[in-house]
């Protein structure tokens, strides 16, 4: 279970300031833990150290970064159990995807212990005319200096160690604002981080409302901006955010295409489709919202996808054999229901679920949904998902793409030409041939276009934007 209370972290160090900030075990509604509030003035200390660390942080050398992130590794993997109860209770995740979510933090930590020590620069041949004789260029990447980081709460620890991972490989000091609603993950991180030999100032984890946390956005001692979560939270943040750096993982309305060829492995790509719709109640940025199937396999594929969403177990996220778990909150799901509501109103029929009682909201497959209805048109961020057929592989992609979401979309065949013209044509950040869009492994670039954000993350490509380019020439002499 948790534990009664939990500090923050300021500067390396637990500050048991108060205990302010309730945090519910999602299920039962009930408070399970409390845990230590930041104020403007713990995060304007948080980022002053920051900034004093950065000299420190410089000089911290490759192999002492990797030595950071290998003990992560190690720790994490001795309280395996430990976090994914945490993530169980404060996200009412079920528990399989709690444990999934733990495995791939400890992925995530181990790639940036990789890539701590492969940071690397180039050598440029300047010799490109005459007036340039005598002249070598070298390129070196260095820490862009001190970072601001706001994580969500539907991946509290997998999100979070995508910011704090790739910090640590690149040598910068960072000021980490968790979900409010789930903040006690990224508190055992720091409660982890604190372990090690990291300067002082190196990091903060500070759990804060956000009209109190402006200055995570707009102080400009921040040199990036690293910010998860709703689009129209992210750009107004990024308009606050002046010349710093800003990346944003923002939000999706992912399609997933099944062509005409797909008939002999119908059950395979049913299995997929649910559970890309329906994990973790259906809170991911790259759940599968709309499916698009070939006129030929439509009927067979909703037959089978409609069984298999009736069959999904919906109850306790403690309980092993459960696979749909609370959303995140009564109000979220009420605010689903009520586009589910308007959707049926215009002419949508519901085939499977469409049960809610409080944040239970029950897995539901709806046909027939008008394009011009919020369902459609909005990131559902719940257990819902959307069937309609198509005829043409060409107008399929361009009913992918006619979205202000462009993060990631999955395409079922058979056919190498379709493959290709998917990636070529959708205007999506990642194309997934033969799954669901939700894949993800924690080293590839991702992220999105359009309202779905800038900027990728995945460990390298995260290292990169928190590290400037340096160039030295140097002239022979004669």
């Amino acid at each position: 279970m948790l534990k009664q209370t939990y500090p923050y972290y300021l500067a390396n160090e637990a500050v048991a300031a108060n205990t302010d900030l309730e945090v519910t075990d999602k299920f039962s509604g009930e408070v399970a833990t409390r845990v230590a509030m930041a104020d403007a003035a713990a995060i304007d200390k948080a980022i002053g150290h920051a900034v004093d660390a950065m000299p420190a942080m410089r000089a911290f050398p490759p192999f002492k970064r990797q030595a950071v992130l290998e003990h992560c590794v190690a720790r994490f993997r001795e309280r395996y159990d430990e976090l994914a109860l945490a993530l169980c209770i404060e996200a009412g995740k079920p528990i399989n995807d709690s444990k999934g979510e733990v495995t791939r933090l400890i992925d995530t930590f181990k790639v940036a212990a990789e890539e701590s020590v492969r940071i690397d620069g180039e050598i440029i041949n300047l010799e490109i005319s005459p007036r340039a004789k005598g002249y070598h260029g070298y390129v070196k990447r260095v820490p862009i200096g001190p970072c601001s980081f706001i994580s969500p709460f539907n991946f509290p620890l997998n999100l979070t160690a995508h910011k704090v991972a790739p910090a640590i490989a690149a040598g910068v000091p960072f000021v980490l604002k968790p979900a409010s609603r789930t903040p006690v993950g990224a508190l055992i991180m720091g409660e982890i981080l604190a372990e090690t030999d990291l300067p002082k100032g190196a990091f903060s984890i500070l759990p804060a409302h956000r009209d109190g946390a402006d200055l995570f956005t707009t102080d400009e001692r921040f040199k990036l901006l690293s910010f998860t979560g709703s689009p129209a939270v992210g750009w107004d943040l990024k308009a606050k955010a002046g010349k710093k750096k800003v990346i944003l993982e923002l939000g999706g309305n992912a399609a997933a295409i099944v062509d005409g060829d797909q008939g002999e492995k119908l059950d395979y790509v049913v299995d997929r489709l649910a559970f890309g719709a329906f994990y973790q109640s259906g809170q991911s940025c790259i759940g599968v919202q709309r499916i698009l199937v070939h006129t030929k396999l439509y009927d067979a594929l909703r037959e089978k996808l409609i069984a298999k969403t009736k069959s999904l177990v919906m109850g306790d996220p403690k309980n092993e054999k459960t696979f749909v778990g609370p959303m995140i909150s009564g109000s979220e799901s009420k605010r689903l229901a009520g586009w589910m509501d308007s959707a049926v109103q215009a002419g949508a029929k519901i085939v499977a679920g469409g049960k809610v009682d409080g944040a239970m909201f029950e897995a539901t497959l709806l046909e027939g949904v008008k394009r011009d209805t919020d369902l459609y048109r909005k990131e559902a961020f719940g257990p819902v998902a959307i069937l309609e057929r198509f005829d043409d592989f060409d107008a399929a992609l361009a009913t992918v793409n006619d979205s202000d979401f462009g993060l990631q979309a999955g395409v079922f065949t058979d056919s190498l030409a379709h493959a290709h013209r998917a990636w070529d044509m959708l205007d999506v950040g990642g194309v997934v041939i033969n799954d669901v869009p939700s894949f993800r492994v924690d080293n590839m670039p991702y992220g999105g276009v359009k309202d779905s954000g800038l900027g990728r993350e995945g460990v390298r490509y995260a290292i990169e934007d928190m590290t400037e380019m340096r160039l030295m020439v140097m002239r022979e002499t004669w």
